[in-house]
C-alpha cells in the first residue's frame, strides 16, 4: 500500500511539473488580470531570485509613498522578532520566479496587504505565512520564505489587515509609550490595529483570505491547483495559524505555529500576564538584579522563566525596555480603551476587576484560541520565552487542544476519508526565547528556536504526505533537535539549564 501511495505521489508531482512554467515576460500581465477586482495597486515583477539574497525581494523601509514613517518597514520587520540573516543558514539556491504584492480591495481603510511568490521550479505545494507582531507581509522573509521557496513551494503572506504604527504624542488617546526608560519618555506611537476599524478579529480574516487568494492565484499561474497547503507563522503569526486551523481547516493540510500568542478570556492572556512583570521589574533592577529578591520571585510566580543576567545585560531588562509595556498598552487600548493607561498604570491593571466594563470580556472572547483544530498542528516554543511564557502560552494551548478533543467534535483529516482527532505536538526548545536576536547577548545560554521550527515543518510534511510517524511531544535538549526517541518526552523539567 505504501509503495502504491508513493508511486501515485510521484506521478502527481510529475503531472504538476508538466503544468508548471517558468515566469515569462507576460507572467505579470496574466497575474494582474487574474487579480482583477480582488486587489489594487498591484506590484509584480519577474525575479531572478525570490530569496533575500536578492535585494529586490524585500523592499526598503518607508518605501510606500504617502505613508508616515514606520507604517511600512519590511526590512526592519524581517530582522526584529526573527533573527538577522547571519543567525540562519543563508539561502544557497537561486530561485527564479515572480513576486506579487498589493492591497486587498475589501478593506475600506486601504491597509490590508498581501504578498505572493511563485517559483518557476514549483513543487506543486503552497505555504501561507502568518505575520508576527504588527508587522508587514515581509516580516517572515528570513525565517519562512527563504526556507520554503528554495524547496519549490509557492509562498504567500499578509499583514493581518493593518499597517504598523506612526509616531504620535502623549495626548493621543491611542498613544503608547515606546519605551518605559525615562530617556524615551517623550516618544509615543500609535498602532493602526488599535483603531476602531481594525479589530483583532481581522487577523484571522486576512490569514484565511490570503490563503484563498493564494490558492486561486496558484491555479491561475500554474494551471494546476496546489496539491498541499501548509500554514506557518511566528508569535502573532503563530496565533494566526492556530486560528486558521480552528476556523477554516478545510483550506489547509497542516500547520506549524512558532511561539503563537495564546488568548483565553478566562485566562491566561496578555492582559493578565504582563502587569505583574511590568510592576515588579523596577524593584528587581533596584535590587541589583538579585534573583533571590521578592520582586524576582513575584515575576517567576507569575509564570515567567528566570532572568539571565550576564555582562551587565538582563534578559528581563531587554523585554522590559522593548516589549512588556508596549505590548500591554497595545492590547489594553484595543480591549479596554477607557482604562487610564499611564495615570492608573499598566502595572496595576487588573483584568478580572475590569470585566464589568462593556466589551472587555466579549472582545477577548472573539479572538480566543480554542484549541479545536481541524488539521494537524505542531507548536514550537522556547522555555525561556519572556514575552509569551511557555507555562502561560504554549502549554496552555496544548491543554486547550486536549480539552477540545474530549468535548468537541471529530474532524475529517482527509487522509483516508475517516474522522479523526488531528495530530498535535508541542516541541519545547530548552533555553529558547521569544526574540531570536537576543541570542547575541547570551550565545552560550539561549538557543535558537527557528531551526527547530523549520525541522518541525519538514516533519509535518513527511507525516501528511508520506504517513511518516510524527515524533512525540518533547523537550528538545539544549543544542539538540527533535527526536523520534526523545530523552525527555512531554514538557521540559526546567525552564533554564546552564
Amino acid at each position: 500500500m505504501r509503495t502504491r501511495s508513493a508511486l501515485l505521489a510521484i506521478l502527481l508531482v510529475l503531472a504538476i511539473c508538466a503544468f508548471a512554467r517558468p515566469a515569462a515576460a507576460d507572467a505579470c500581465d496574466n497575474i494582474k488580470q487574474f487579480l482583477g477586482n480582488k486587489a489594487t495597486n498591484v506590484t509584480c515583477f519577474v525575479s531572478t531570485d525570490l530569496t533575500t539574497n536578492n535585494p529586490l525581494t524585500t523592499p526598503p523601509d518607508n518605501s510606500i509613498t504617502g505613508l508616515p514613517a514606520f507604517a511600512f518597514t519590511p526590512r526592519t520587520d524581517r530582522n526584529v522578532l526573527i533573527p538577522e540573516a547571519a543567525l540562519f543558514t543563508p539561502p544557497t539556491k537561486v530561485v527564479p520566479g515572480i513576486q506579487v504584492s498589493g492591497y486587498f480591495t475589501d478593506d475600506p481603510t486601504g491597509e490590508a496587504r498581501f504578498l505572493l511568490r511563485f517559483p518557476n521550479d514549483w513543487n506543486g505545494k503552497l505555504v501561507v505565512a502568518g505575520t508576527p507582531s504588527q508587522r508587514s507581509e515581509f516580516a517572515s522573509d528570513y525565517a519562512w520564505s527563504d526556507y520554503v521557496v528554495q524547496k519549490g513551494y509557492a509562498y504567500a503572506s499578509q499583514n493581518k489587515g493593518v499597517l504598523a504604527f506612526y509616531v504620535t504624542t502623549s495626548t493621543d488617546p491611542l498613544g503608547c509609550r515606546l519605551n518605559p526608560d525615562p530617556v524615551f519618555n517623550g516618544v509615543f506611537v500609535h498602532f493602526y490595529d488599535d483603531e476602531a476599524t481594525k479589530p483583532f478579529t481581522q487577523w484571522t480574516h486576512y490569514m484565511i483570505k490570503a490563503t484563498v487568494l493564494a490558492q486561486e492565484a496558484v491555479k491561475s499561474f500554474y494551471h494546476h491547483e496546489a496539491h498541499r497547503t501548509y500554514a506557518v507563522g511566528t508569535s502573532n503569526g503563530g496565533y494566526q495559524v492556530r486560528r486558521a486551523l480552528e476556523k477554516a481547516p478545510e483550506l489547509y493540510d497542516g500547520g506549524v505555529d512558532w511561539e503563537g500568542t495564546f488568548v483565553d478570556p478566562r485566562g491566561p492572556n496578555i492582559m493578565i500576564d504582563l502587569p505583574p512583570v511590568i510592576a515588579n521589574f523596577p524593584a528587581y533592577r533596584s535590587s541589583g538584579y538579585d534573583p533571590n529578591s521578592s520582586a524576582a520571585a513575584a515575576i517567576t510566580a507569575s509564570g515567567y522563566p528566570p532572568d539571565i543576567y550576564k555582562g551587565g545585560v538582563s534578559l528581563w531588562g531587554l523585554y522590559w525596555t522593548n516589549y512588556w509595556e508596549l505590548t500591554m498598552c497595545q492590547w489594553q487600548k484595543r480591549f479596554d480603551p477607557t482604562y487610564d493607561t499611564y495615570n492608573a498604570g499598566l502595572g496595576n491593571y487588573d483584568y478580572f476587576s475590569r470585566l464589568h466594563v462593556p466589551g472587555v470580556f466579549h472582545g477577548v472572547h472573539a479572538v480566543e484560541t480554542s484549541g479545536d483544530i481541524g488539521k494537524p498542528l505542531i507548536t514550537v516554543a522556547g522555555t525561556m520565552d519572556s514575552l509569551l511564557p511557555i507555562k502561560r502560552g504554549a502549554r496552555a494551548y496544548e491543554a486547550n487542544v486536549l480539552e477540545a478533543r474530549e468535548s468537541g467534535h471529530d474532524w475529517d483529516d482527509d487522509r483516508d476519508g475517516h474522522h479523526h482527532h488531528p495530530a498535535y505536538r508541542l516541541y519545547e526548545v530548552q533555553n529558547g526565547n521569544h526574540i531570536e536576536n537576543y541570542h547575541q547577548f547570551f550565545p552560550n545560554d539561549l538557543q535558537l528556536v527557528g531551526p527547530r521550527a523549520q525541522q518541525a515543518f519538514d516533519l509535518l510534511v513527511d507525516y501528511v504526505e508520506h504517513d511518516a510517524k510524527l515524533p512525540p511531544s518533547q523537550c528538545i535538549p539544549k543544542g539538540g533537535a527533535i527526536s523520534s526517541t526523545p530523552a525527555q518526552a512531554g514538557h521540559c523539567a526546567s525552564l533554564y539549564v546552564p
